[in-house]
């Protein structure tokens, strides 16, 4: 069986709460806001692997997670995601790269729904920029699976296992 499989950082639940709370900002924004509980980063997207590739992945998220200390991400600001993307995609908070795992942190708000965002003049769609100070410190990184179930409600995350980083063991 094949599974839709990534590497992540999971958000403490305050830091959820204050993500999801931008959705009210723009309203008439014409996106499809990410679920609260979905919010993340992601460290690296695997894609579709088997099942018996997954106990590899396992194995070297672990050994990896081992080798490295507990962190900060600090989360600067909210704008429109990929930078330098047109028309952009996403509405996305960033960060400032880490250097634990060299990485710039995004979290993605929420999906631009394209068509309905070409129907905007583009001097009428607003600017979306704001500087945030959110910082968190990471514990752990979580081998995730997403099923992506029809029906309208998004995907589903399912931690496949966490693992503690080397000094939070």
């Amino acid at each position: 069986m094949r599974h839709r499989v990534f590497i992540a950082i999971n958000l403490p639940e305050d830091v959820k709460k204050k993500l999801a709370s931008y959705s009210d900002k723009w309203p008439e924004l014409p996106v499809k806001w990410t679920k609260k509980d979905n919010l993340h980063i992601t460290m690296e997207f695997l894609g579709y692997i088997q099942d018996e590739e997954i106990l590899e992945v396992l194995k070297t998220v672990k050994e990896m997670a081992s080798k490295h200390d507990s962190f900060e991400v600090k989360l600067n600001r909210i704008c429109y995601g990929p930078p330098e993307k047109i028309p952009p995609r996403m509405v996305w908070a960033m960060g400032e790269r880490t250097r634990e795992f060299d990485i710039i942190p995004h979290i993605t708000l929420g999906r631009i729904k394209a068509w309905q965002w070409k129907q905007i003049e583009p001097e009428e769609r607003p600017e979306i920029e704001e500087d945030i100070n959110l910082i968190f410190e990471v514990n752990s990184i979580e081998v995730m699976e997403s099923s992506l179930g029809g029906g309208g409600g998004g995907p589903k995350y399912t931690i496949l296992e966490s693992f503690p980083l080397k000094d939070s063991l």
